[in-house]
């Protein structure tokens, strides 16, 4: 996999940078999958999964926190939380065939993501609202193709999506890292 910030010559705590912001997106990805999984096959799991997947935005939110202090670090949790919260509903409605809920869940989580793309852009120069938006409609898209996938029991065809998502994921990771670098001179 190519790492485009990335060479063999970055500092110490630049590479743990990388290394702990890929890990949370790769997390989120991989925990969604387990909520859309557990969701759409009534696993036991669900309330388990649930609340790992709800960590992930404190997760975040402690990495920020020593960079951008308390409030920004909440905000971005508390939207975090939110995309979270509303892909929820979304499978919901989707699992119970619910359309009209549906759609209103997609607008909500799209205009979600162009609240996190304008709010990670006002707090670094180093992160364009265009390029958040791109990669977090690019997500958006992904997940809820994995998640009727999953729905709809092709299971193969949601393994190879989430394969995409995962790349994605790690990019963003990438992303949030190299403006952090830039903005801070880590």
């Amino acid at each position: 996999m190519y790492y485009p910030y990335m060479n063999r010559s970055l500092p110490l705590k630049q590479i743990q940078l990388f290394n702990k912001l890929q890990l949370l997106w790769v997390e989120h990805v991989m925990w969604t999958r387990s909520f859309i999984i557990s969701t759409a096959l009534n696993l036991g799991d669900l309330d388990y999964v649930t609340n790992r997947l709800l960590r992930n935005p404190a997760d975040f939110a402690d990495v920020l926190r020593p960079l951008y202090g308390n409030e920004i670090a909440l905000r971005f949790e508390n939207l975090f939380t939110d995309h979270l919260l509303i892909a929820a509903n979304l499978v919901n409605a989707a699992k119970a065939g619910d359309t009209k809920m549906v759609d209103e869940e997609r607008k909500k989580w799209y205009a979600n993501a162009d609240d996190i793309s304008r709010f990670l852009s006002e707090i670094n120069p180093y992160w364009s609202k265009r390029n958040w938006q791109t990669m977090l409609y690019e997500h958006l898209q992904m997940t809820e193709k994995e998640a009727v996938q999953i729905l709809t029991e092709q299971y193969e065809e949601s393994i190879a999506e989430y394969d995409s998502i995962e790349k994605q994921a790690l990019k963003m990771g990438d992303d949030m890292a190299y403006g952090i670098i830039k903005q801070f001179q880590i």
